[in-house]
């Protein structure tokens, strides 16, 4: 049977979620948000997690801000030295290039403050929606939705919304989900996807959301 996502299974899915992710590891940019409080910080942990696992971007942060904990710091730290903080991580030369940029724009442009408008955030190098999203949630406590493949898949997994691309699944959940759940709704999926609902064979058998599940596209499960 089809589940109808109305305010109350949304709820229970939520509250679910919630529950799930009380027994997991805080993911990287959660953790910074709450360690920092620092919309700057959460910037930069979001630039070094593209394309990079989440232990690797928790180190590779940890590193850089040992080195640098303002955009000030940044703009002027050496674009080896960045590189060589944040390494493992993904495309780690052009994420140190991107973030001494980023840094500078600040600087020069914002006051070295990050910006609170989705405009200026994608104007900035290596910014993409996910990122501006982000940043804007758990960064300046701005309701909107971060859509990263977790985000993407688990929805049209469950038959919430029926999407190709994570632009469209953006605005399906703009239009599905109350305002006060944009935000955590990130953070939730994410550690759900990590840790239960994989994108290649799922651990089905022992799901808390298993009876709201379409199991759309699941072609094999544990």
């Amino acid at each position: 049977m089809k589940t109808p996502w109305n305010k109350e299974t949304i709820r229970d899915l939520v509250a679910r979620l919630d529950a799930f992710r009380e027994g997991c590891r805080v993911t990287t940019l959660v953790e910074v948000e709450r360690a920092t409080r620092s919309p700057f910080h959460i910037l930069v942990a979001c630039v070094i997690s593209l394309r990079t696992k989440d232990e690797v971007t928790a180190e590779a942060s940890a590193r850089l801000f040992d080195l640098a904990q303002t955009p000030e710091a940044l703009a002027v730290l050496d674009e080896g030295a960045i590189a060589k903080a944040i390494y493992p991580a993904g495309f780690y030369n052009t994420k140190a290039r991107q973030l001494r940029e980023i840094s500078a724009i600040l600087v020069a442009e914002h006051r070295a403050e990050v910006p609170k408008n989705e405009t200026d955030l994608l104007a900035l190098p290596g910014v993409g929606r996910k990122t501006a999203n982000l940043v804007l949630g758990i960064g300046h406590d701005i309701p909107a939705i971060c859509v990263d493949t977790h985000v993407h898949r688990i929805p049209n997994r469950l038959g919430m919304v029926e999407t190709l691309k994570p632009e469209q699944t953006e605005k399906a959940l703009m239009a599905l989900l109350p305002k006060d759940i944009w935000i955590p709704i990130n953070d939730l999926l994410v550690t759900f996807g990590q840790n239960q609902c994989h994108p290649v064979s799922p651990r089905c058998s022992t799901c808390p959301l298993d009876d709201l599940c379409g199991r759309v596209g699941v072609e094999r499960h544990r």
